[in-house]
């Protein structure tokens, strides 16, 4: 009985340092972190690309017009 006990008391100890480690939390919040910039980014050259497309299409058709 008492080498049960041991093992239980081994076993629970075991689950406890795999639950209370912190190396799969922290890859998980820089691989949001890393998913987010990479949107903003994406968002910002989206948006950036669309009002330099249309300055220049405005600033061709303006030296077209001289």
């Amino acid at each position: 009985m008492s080498n049960f006990n041991a093992f239980l008391g081994k076993l629970v100890v075991a689950v406890r340092t795999i639950i209370s480690t912190e190396k799969g939390a922290t890859a998980t919040e820089y691989s949001l972190l890393v998913g987010l910039i990479a949107l903003v980014i994406v968002a910002g050259v989206t948006l950036f690309g669309t009002n330099l497309n249309t300055f220049f299409s405005s600033l061709g058709t303006t030296v077209g017009g001289w």
